[in-house]
């Protein structure tokens, strides 16, 4: 999700205990699994657009 988001693993976290985000399908040993559709959702409506470099 780092990625997608384009932030560090600690903004994710931050990130995925916000009120609305989507709860987790699994709880793995040292990882957590959700659903990309439902984040790819979340996404859309509540992150901004991500800035494109103008090179």
């Amino acid at each position: 999700m780092a990625a997608l988001f384009g932030v560090s693993r600690q903004r994710v976290l931050q990130i995925t205990r916000r009120p609305g985000f989507p709860e987790p399908v699994a709880r793995l040993i040292g990882m957590t699994v959700w659903d990309a559709d439902e984040v790819d959702e979340w996404a859309r409506h509540n992150r901004p657009p991500r800035p494109v470099d103008k090179d």
